[in-house]
């Protein structure tokens, strides 16, 4: 297959659509717990999602062109996932949305040393100062030295460092099956890890609940899409800098939406984190 041309502008398309269900599924993921356990919206996510997905299954194949020869890895890599995932939906509820959606971008920095551990990647003096960076900006969050840390903080870095695994997992995974494959293998496996956690805290959805999970469904599924497409037409390297406004677009939707303010400390550690980012970014 040829290689699709180089669009900046079709790139930044796909990627708005990104960053809006991004941001979309915060609002929805909160609004949805405010009813519902995480394990019962975290099920419903999946079920949900593979009548979704459907129409990109049938496109590749049908379910059929779904099995894969590394099913172990792929329960490994759902496992893992399913964790990251459930500390991101607690750490909604838990803290400013603005400081999970910072915290979560510690997520390179993890998989940088995961990299390193699990499949032998090289680490040089630039990755350790990208490291550095990072891990000043969560000291300035998270601030140890105070009274008390939020419990929130520790969560959504526990959701942080679990995404960071399950995205060196992936890595490895695309070496031989395709990105549609690894999400209809997420979808099966979280689905079926989910359910007996999610029968044991059932309580039926209202029905602006319902409309809540759906919403979560289909930004979990199409939000990924969006960022396939948009990476067609431009290098990582032009739209991972683009991904980093969901920090201030989000820290801006928990302020008109939820009135949640940022202080001067978390500003600086989402600076730190980012720099650590963009310096890794530049040397590749």
């Amino acid at each position: 297959m040829d290689a699709q041309p180089t669009s900046p502008s079709r790139a930044a398309l796909w990627m708005s659509g990104w960053l809006s269900l991004m941001l979309v599924i915060a609002i929805a993921g909160r609004e949805a717990l405010r009813g519902l356990h995480v394990f019962q919206v975290m099920e419903l996510r999946s079920l949900i999602g593979f009548a979704m997905v459907w129409p990109l299954v049938h496109a590749s194949g049908g379910w059929r062109a779904m099995g894969t020869a590394r099913p172990g890895q792929h329960v490994l890599r759902n496992v893992v996932h399913f964790g990251a995932q459930y500390c991101w939906f607690a750490a909604l509820l838990m803290i400013p949305l603005a400081q999970v959606v910072a915290i979560e971008f510690t997520m390179p920095i993890w998989s940088a040393v995961l990299a390193v551990a699990l499949l032998g990647e090289r680490m040089d003096r630039g990755k350790w100062v990208a490291i550095a960076l990072g891990l000043a900006g969560v000291v300035a969050i998270v601030r140890p030295s105070a009274t008390t840390i939020e419990p929130g903080q520790l969560v959504a870095l526990a959701s942080a460092f679990g995404f960071a695994a399950s995205v060196v997992l992936v890595k490895s995974l695309t070496r031989t099956d395709a990105a549609i494959k690894i999400s209809v293998w997420m979808l099966v496996v979280q689905s079926v890890i989910g359910l007996l956690p999610a029968l044991h805290v059932w309580a039926w959805p209202t029905p602006a609940a319902w409309g809540w999970v759906a919403v979560v469904a289909f930004c979990g599924v199409y939000s990924h899409y969006c960022f396939a497409r948009a990476m067609q037409h431009a290098p990582a390297t032009v739209l991972v800098p683009m991904d980093f406004l969901r920090v201030p677009l989000t820290a801006l939707a928990g302020w008109a939406i939820y009135g949640e303010r940022v202080d001067a400390m978390t500003v600086v550690g989402v600076l730190l984190i980012l720099a650590g980012n963009l310096l890794n970014l530049r040397r590749r």
